[in-house]
């Protein structure tokens, strides 16, 4: 990879690192330190949450209009300084104001990344992608195994920790950002303005088509981390042996790199085959949590769904960066992963009511349904583009 293109893994790594400090420990300290209810709690979380669609939306617009240099700079310091609040007034109820403050602002720098690596290594193809993909949940694995043992000595400790992290990102950003700048295409026809008109709503319609199925596959992604882990632990799994699952999930998404990259790359150009594997695959480790009954088995369907999330989720960004006019690169990485965010906020509700009302049975029949629906956008969301006169090659 390029050095500039390392620069970027290296600056995502940081940020999940600092922002997987606080995620798993939200719950506890506005509980057991602050005094609110769960479901207190749980509104707080939501409105970080949502503070993190606005954050991705705007950090795609901005990397636009200003460029990927002062869009991330712009979502760092806005982090730094919820950080510097938190970290001083961490009551009630400043922490909720910094808490929402911190979701946008660190929703800025993520699309603005990605949009940045699909501009500087144009050949590079989804190979940027999966290593943005890699940083981020190396960086979801360490920032929370460090915050553990930290907050147990104090979460005054926690939030300087977390504060110290960002002003290192800060400071590798000012240093070495300011000259990552986009390539531009020097090739261009005499009619390339009216061929940019003439596909954008066309390009917008299929990233809306691949977004609905980015969607339905977060929704029952997430419950992994929310319904399906009380009922692990109803069926006599650990706390411990839960959190297990999550590290091997880290584990296996980094060694299984060198198995899964090949088979990318031979078959690169049929990335839609590739969604709709990875969407078949990780529907089947739900299948296989109809009829766990041990650790063994759940930690089966945990290997079984991080093979399939390996083919998807780096292969979005991709397809929304081929889908790209020029211009639109920081635009069309908001959505994709706003719509990720929006799938990670609203798919702990639905589960829950699916559960309160129903079983865990038919939530994941009902989950199932949602994958096996969310092939069709991945089948159909070139559909659109075909139809141009000047149709973008992206999948055989």
């Amino acid at each position: 990879m390029p050095k500039k293109v390392w620069l970027l893994v290296i600056g995502t790594f940081i940020n999940i690192t600092g922002s997987s400090f606080l995620w798993p420990l939200n719950t506890i300290y506005m509980h057991d330190h602050l005094g609110q209810s769960l479901s207190v709690a749980g509104l707080v979380l939501m409105l970080n949450a949502g503070a993190t669609v606005l954050g991705n939306l705007a950090g795609g617009h901005l990397f636009d209009k200003l460029g990927g240099y002062k869009s991330i700079m712009f979502g760092i310091i806005i982090t730094v300084i919820s950080l510097f609040g938190i970290t001083f007034w961490h009551g009630w109820p400043h922490y909720v104001w910094f808490l929402t403050i911190m979701g946008f602002g660190s929703g800025i720098v993520i699309p603005s990344i990605f949009a940045l690596v699909g501009s500087v290594w144009l050949e590079g193809g989804r190979k940027g992608f999966n290593a943005i993909y890699l940083a981020q949940n190396l960086g979801v694995a360490v920032g929370p195994a460090l915050a553990g043992p930290i907050a147990e000595k104090s979460f005054d400790y926690l939030f300087i920790s977390n504060l110290g992290l960002y002003v290192v990102f800060f400071i590798l950003a000012v240093v070495t950002y300011r000259d990552i700048v986009p390539k531009i295409e020097t090739e261009k026809s005499n009619n390339g303005e009216k061929v940019k008109l003439s596909t954008s709503k066309l390009n917008f319609y299929s990233l809306v088509i691949l977004s609905s199925g980015f969607l339905l596959a977060w929704i029952a992604y997430s419950q992994w981390s929310t319904t399906l882990s009380t009922y692990i632990q109803q069926q006599g799994i650990s706390l411990k042996e839960y959190s297990l699952l999550w590290t091997i999930n880290g584990v296996l998404i980094i060694t299984l790199q060198p198995i899964i990259s090949p088979i990318v790359q031979k078959y690169e150009k049929q990335i839609k085959s590739q969604l709709v594997i990875g969407v078949i695959i990780m529907m089947l480790s739900f299948t296989v949590i109809l009829f766990a009954d041990s650790f063994k088995m759940f930690a089966a369907a945990m290997v079984i769904l991080t093979i399939g999330e390996i083919f998807v989720w780096p292969a979005v960004p991709t397809i929304a960066n081929m889908l790209a006019p020029k211009g639109k690169e920081g635009t069309y990485q908001g959505i994709v992963n706003s719509i990720g965010s929006i799938g990670r906020m609203i798919g702990p509700f639905i589960g829950g009511m699916i559960v309160d009302y129903y079983s865990m049975n038919v939530l994941i029949l009902f989950l199932c349904s949602l994958f096996i629906i969310s092939i069709v956008p991945c089948l159909l969301y070139d559909k659109p583009i075909k139809k141009s006169s000047h149709p973008i090659s992206i999948d055989k």
